[in-house]
């Protein structure tokens, strides 16, 4: 009986790991025939269709390849940290250039089309969101790919940064649902409470983000999905250890 609880952890955390690809790739394609077939497709013109290039790299970039650069240390656990910090990195990078480019897309709309930029409670949640995560990639290029601190404040850091790359992610998947819900407000004020199919497709992809995120949530904070433990994530430990609890650096 011992011996299958391992096994049943594993199989239970691959249903999760893919139940929540299943939801990121599903959101990023309802974000695609949403902007697609009921948006007018996409273009680079400033024109509506280049504005509907902004939700879906926003979906693709901050909300599903965040999710993913978050999970992996969770679904290559056994493999080498060094190797796991850039694969984190180079996603990360992917992420917020996918996420420059909907925020270029959607500022030349505007220009275009001589609406007024950082109004709403939807675009200064997504700017916030974007510059926090910028802050937050240069600093684990500092802290970690390339350190240039010591270990004792890189273990101080640690958790602050695993804890802001889960807010950020709550962040992100917040400003999609408000910027969902400001595009139907605009798009389809008059058949909106009539259940349109448009306005039923992007609640569904507001649901499938959430449901994304309480995923990948739950997956970073069970313990038993942690990497398993190397040399270099000890010593940060017990470093932390030393200056939290006030222990000797040779404490367990």
């Amino acid at each position: 009986m011992d011996d299958s609880a391992p096994h049943l952890l594993h199989s239970i955390f691959a249903w999760l790991v893919g139940a929540s690809q299943v939801l990121g790739v599903a959101s990023v394609v309802l974000t695609g025939v949403w902007m697609g077939h009921y948006r007018g497709g996409f273009s680079w013109d400033g024109s509506e269709q280049e504005f509907n290039l902004h939700p879906l790299c926003m979906v693709l970039g901050l909300v599903f390849l965040q999710g993913d650069a978050i999970l992996v240390y969770r679904v290559f656990r056994s493999e080498p940290k060094k190797n796991l910090k850039l694969l984190h990195a180079i996603i990360h990078l992917l992420a917020l250039t996918l996420s420059i480019i909907g925020f270029v897309a959607v500022f030349d709309f505007h220009r275009a089309a001589k609406i007024p930029d950082m109004y709403s409670l939807h675009s200064w949640c997504g700017m916030a969101t974007l510059v926090l995560f910028c802050l937050q990639w240069v600093m684990g290029l500092l802290f970690f790919l390339f350190p240039v601190a010591s270990s004792w404040i890189r273990a101080s850091y640690l958790p602050i940064h695993v804890f802001c790359g889960l807010v950020l992610l709550i962040m992100a998947i917040g400003s999609c649902l408000l910027g969902i819900t400001e595009k139907l407000l605009f798009s389809i004020t008059s058949t909106y409470a009539l259940f349109a199919p448009e306005g039923v497709l992007a609640n569904i992809l507001g649901l499938l983000l959430v449901c994304f995120g309480m995923l990948i949530g739950y997956l970073t904070t069970r313990k038993e999905y942690r990497c398993l433990p190397n040399p270099e994530e000890e010593s940060l430990s017990v470093h932390f250890k030393t200056l939290t609890e006030g222990g000797s650096p040779s404490s367990p």
